[in-house]
């Protein structure tokens, strides 16, 4: 998990805090630890610590809990320069990229989707996040914390209507592909273009009907057993790993944010 202090930035937790050594790079100021852990989970993320030149700063357990009062801290606290400002409007995130990926978000509202959402865009390679502010889930602690340091590499912008952002990126040659049920091509089958963005709605609900008219193209993700959905989190997976399998085979990679 993270949030702000006057010296910069603390992350706590053991998953929070090793997913941002192992990002490395400068900003890594002190790492606090409790003094009675000495397991081998902790041996290893001082050591990671100790090759980035991080100082390690050894806390009683009263020290770690005034430090991030009231958080499952569990004895790991990060402090860490407060991250650079990421891109601020879809625009910027467009003109920096000749083949934009993006992933758009219709009606999911639960932040552990959300933070789940970003660390497979993150992973994807995908270039922004969007949704729209009044049917979307804000970047909420608990989406941090499941983004595992995603929320600080992926733009997650939220727009003030999603069908006329859909529009926006059509006119600038970017393909618009949403996914549902009963479509007759799935994601595998699917033309996709360098430029493009995929919409994911809801589990349950899926696409809102406009933002489904908006869509250049509908396709599905084959379900071969018993349940009939997926978690809007996997479902991002599934489209966005295909694009990345194909950009690879291409010889064109995942283009840097």
């Amino acid at each position: 998990m993270s949030a702000a202090d006057s010296a910069g930035a603390l992350l706590w937790g053991f998953h929070a805090v090793a997913a941002r050594l192992a990002r490395g790079g400068g900003g890594l100021l002190s790492l606090h630890v409790a003094q009675r852990r000495g397991d081998a989970r902790m041996r290893e993320l001082l050591e990671r610590a100790r090759a980035l030149g991080v100082p390690v700063v050894a806390e009683d357990m009263a020290r770690i809990e005034a430090l991030c009062p009231g958080r499952r801290h569990q004895g790991v606290v990060l402090r860490a320069q407060a991250a650079a400002p990421l891109a601020e409007s879809l625009e910027a995130v467009l003109d920096a990229q000749a083949s934009p990926l993006l992933l758009l978000l219709d009606g999911v509202t639960d932040p552990r989707n959300l933070g789940a959402c970003l660390r497979v865009a993150d992973g994807a390679g995908v270039h922004a996040v969007i949704a729209p502010r009044d049917h979307a889930c804000p970047l909420t602690e608990a989406a941090v914390q499941t983004a595992s340091g995603a929320a600080e590499s992926v733009p997650y912008l939220m727009v003030t209507n999603l069908a006329r952002t859909i529009d926006e990126l059509q006119e600038r040659g970017i393909t618009v592909i949403g996914t549902a049920d009963g479509t007759d091509a799935t994601v595998f089958e699917a033309d996709i273009p360098p430029a493009v963005a995929w919409v994911l709605g809801a589990e349950g609900k899926g696409l809102r009907r406009l933002t489904r008219e908006r869509c250049d193209a509908l396709v599905s993700i084959p379900m071969v057993g018993r349940v009939s959905s997926l978690n809007v989190s996997v479902a991002a997976g599934v489209v966005l790993y295909e694009t990345l399998r194909r950009r690879l085979a291409d010889g064109n990679g995942a283009q840097g944010r």
